[in-house]
């Protein structure tokens, strides 16, 4: 369920990996990276989420007795490999982008500079936290940018892809400005605001809609949102006005009704002006069902009287791009710049760094993705965030964090914002172009048998990423 889940929630080859390394007596330093190749289609930029869930997973990461007993029972690993388990623990480094930033295409948001068993065999579990929290924050995002000044409430837990992907799907689109979730153990474990209503079901087991009305507003007086769309919405609300002023008496204030089905937005407009007339101008209309930022964008460009949404399906799950393009490889090994040459999938080598530069009016306007020795003209993104296995500073708040995401979200350039494809610059640095041609010229020298000094012109020219 969290970053607890235990070192063996990984991938076999991992392990079988740190064998190989563990034979071979390959113990030095290794730099690993993780970034997204390329963008999804209907994607213009990435809000990177989940690196808490990954600083707790490294802290905590060994292997518990148990875990060597049944790794031993495979009979693939050596005694003396596993007995090198027990002793491993994360030593290593972490820079990364804080949680909430903006992001783009070949740009590092997490980087693990450790001795070379331990930046392995992190890998699976790194990639798992971050894909799916980025890919949820980064679905999330639109919305709220669809839907400025109104409520947003993740409603996505039935449907989401198993327990932990719903937990860390409330906590991502909280990052991105949802207002809260209906997940009761967010709430307890992150401190996400909790709402909730009535299901269908409260509804239908009672013989008159009216009295399961009045059942519900007087178990919770204080959180009266009212769901009226079970049999006939309209009717449904002509009730509420009827219950208000018995209510009332009772000191019990209608806060809301909430529509799930049929055309929310014509809906919406009819129920509102049966709300204004029985005198109900303050009670708020909430609208839900398979919702998700087109939706938002239509319903409120269309003038829907909708002041907070239930988006459950279509973010948890990110339908519409259900994962990412992104990878965890490595870019030094020893103190030696190391690259991937593999058609479509080569990687730039070396330690990164980015740097984002903005507008007059404060909007991005460009990044620079080069060496972390080289410098450049803007902000670095790339922070220290781990030193030898701990923490340099203590765990930022949640409100901290979407404060983050917030203030990115306003500084993205305007088509961006009103989700237009936008190609934004992302400029690889002639420092990277560099050292990719030597690690290339290196490369090709060792496969022919020859030292670099016998390189002659006309070689095979380097593989560069697209």
């Amino acid at each position: 369920m969290n970053a607890a889940a235990g070192v063996l929630l990984t991938d076999l080859y991992q392990l079988t990996m740190l064998q190989a390394y563990h034979d071979s007596g390959m113990e030095e330093t290794a730099v690993f990276e993780f970034f997204v190749r390329r963008l999804r289609p209907g994607r213009g930029f990435l809000l990177a989420a989940g690196l808490e869930q990954c600083l707790e997973y490294l802290e905590q990461m060994q292997f518990a007795p148990e875990d060597l007993e049944w790794l031993a029972s495979t009979r693939r690993f050596s005694q003396d490999f596993l007995a090198s388990l027990e002793r491993l623990r994360f030593t290593g480094d972490v820079h990364a982008m804080p949680e909430g930033t903006v992001f783009f295409p070949n740009e590092p948001i997490l980087r693990i500079t450790a001795p070379i068993a331990q930046a392995q065999l992190v890998e699976t579990r790194l990639i798992n936290l971050l894909h799916l929290e980025t890919l949820i924050a980064s679905k999330a995002a639109r919305s709220v940018l669809m839907a400025p000044g109104k409520l947003l409430v993740d409603f996505g837990l039935r449907r989401a892809h198993g327990a932990e992907a719903g937990l860390l799907a409330a906590r991502a689109s909280y990052i991105a400005g949802f207002g809260g979730t209906s997940t009761v153990l967010a709430g307890r474990r992150f401190g996400i605001p909790l709402f909730g209503t009535m299901a269908h079901s409260f509804v239908q087991a009672h013989e008159d809609e009216a009295q399961a009305f009045e059942c519900f507003a007087h178990a919770q007086p204080d959180n009266v949102v009212l769901l009226i769309d079970t049999w006939d919405t309209e009717a449904a609300a002509h009730k509420v006005v009827a219950l208000a002023p018995g209510l009332e008496k009772a000191g019990i204030r209608i806060k809301g009704v909430r529509i799930d089905s049929g055309d929310l937005a014509e809906h919406a407009r009819r129920v509102r002006r049966i709300l204004d007339a029985g005198g109900l101008q303050d009670v708020i209309i909430f609208a839900s069902g398979d919702l998700d930022e087109y939706a938002l964008r239509d319903m409120l460009a269309a003038g829907a009287p909708v002041d907070g949404f239930g988006v459950g399906t279509r973010v948890d799950t990110s339908s519409d791009q259900p994962y990412l393009d992104c990878a965890y490889k490595l870019q030094e090994y020893a103190g030696q710049a190391r690259r991937k040459r593999s058609e479509g999938k080569a990687t730039w080598p070396g330690r990164k760094q980015v740097y984002r530069r903005f507008d007059a009016d404060g909007h991005m306007a460009g990044d620079t993705v080069t060496l972390e020795t080289a410098g450049q003209a803007g902000e670095p993104l790339l922070v220290p965030v781990m030193r030898g296995g701990g923490r340099l500073a203590s765990a930022p708040t949640l409100a901290d964090v979407r404060g983050v995401a917030a203030g990115n979200l306003a500084r993205l350039p305007e088509p961006l914002r009103q989700l237009k494809d936008d190609d934004y610059p992302v400029e690889i640095a002639s420092a990277l172009h560099k050292l990719a041609a030597q690690v290339d010229r290196t490369a090709l020298c060792l496969a022919a048998g020859l030292s670099e000094s016998r390189d002659r012109p006309g070689a095979a020219g380097p593989a560069f990423p697209a």
